[in-house]
């Protein structure tokens, strides 16, 4: 291991992190603290689909595995960082992913820097506005046989196909709807008429995909390194946090497919 570099592609988790809108806040009390008991203990009461976390196919579609039904072999191995600037409401395409640096290639591990993680934090920006992937960049995914998939954005999905606006239980952000008519000329409907499809396309094919990748994530773009990725063994979990390490070797010799 002499010589390795570790990047931490995680956000920080805790109390007064990032919440994605109309989730509800993470709680984390103090039971126990060293003047008292001699000892730190704290409490947390929180949902998983929060920070950079991994859901589980059972997040989107009823009897689908849960977190622990994706295949372990997944989480770790050789992949790249690849840099897709995109900006408001732009979608990442198939096009985008096939001309990324260095290339994409079968059983690779992908994580994708579109720069929206340097706006990580309450704020709009960031969950309402980002850019995403949608179903030709999830299939063209599938098609090439990756192992595993981060992005560091809001949701694996394009803030307009999710329930900020009329998918699944929403809109729970109606304005989003009036403002995308005011922008193009037409509903976001038009556009994204599928709720989540990235979700469901890579899901459904076994392929974990790892929402809000952030940290160091600008030093390892650009680059092939490896990846590990582990999620809990959570038998009935529906998403879990994952600390995401790239580690490479300046010397160009170290990889695990």
């Amino acid at each position: 291991m002499s010589g390795l570099e570790f990047y931490d592609l995680s956000h920080a988790w805790g109390h007064g992190m990032p919440e994605w809108p109309s989730s509800p806040g993470i709680r984390v009390n103090q039971i126990q603290f060293h003047a008292k008991d001699g000892q730190l203990v704290h409490e947390m009461d929180a949902i998983m689909h929060r920070g950079t976390h991994m859901d589980a196919p059972v997040h989107v579609t009823a009897d689908w595995p849960t977190i622990t039904g994706y295949e372990t072999w997944r989480f770790f191995g050789t992949g790249v960082a690849v840099s897709i600037p995109k900006g408001r409401w732009e979608v990442i395409t198939a096009d985008d992913l096939e001309a990324a640096e260095p290339r994409i290639q079968p059983h690779d591990i992908v994580m994708i820097n579109t720069g929206s993680h340097r706006l990580f934090g309450d704020n709009d920006d960031y969950f309402n506005y980002s850019p995403g992937l949608y179903d030709d960049s999830a299939r063209w995914l599938v098609e090439r046989q990756v192992k595993l998939v981060g992005i560091g954005v809001q949701a694996m999905d394009h803030p307009l196909g999710t329930k900020l606006v009329e998918h699944g239980p929403g809109p729970s952000h109606p304005h989003l709807i009036e403002e995308y008519r005011r922008e193009f000329g037409h509903d976001p409907a038009v556009d994204f008429p599928h709720w989540e499809p990235a979700h469901k396309i890579l899901m459904g094919n076994g392929i974990p995909g790892i929402e809000n990748v952030g940290g160091d994530l600008d030093a390892v773009t650009g680059r092939r390194c490896t990846f590990a990725t582990f999620p809990w063994r959570w038998t009935e979990g529906d998403g879990c946090g994952v600390r995401v390490v790239a580690i490479l070797d300046p010397d160009g010799s170290y990889r695990i497919s």
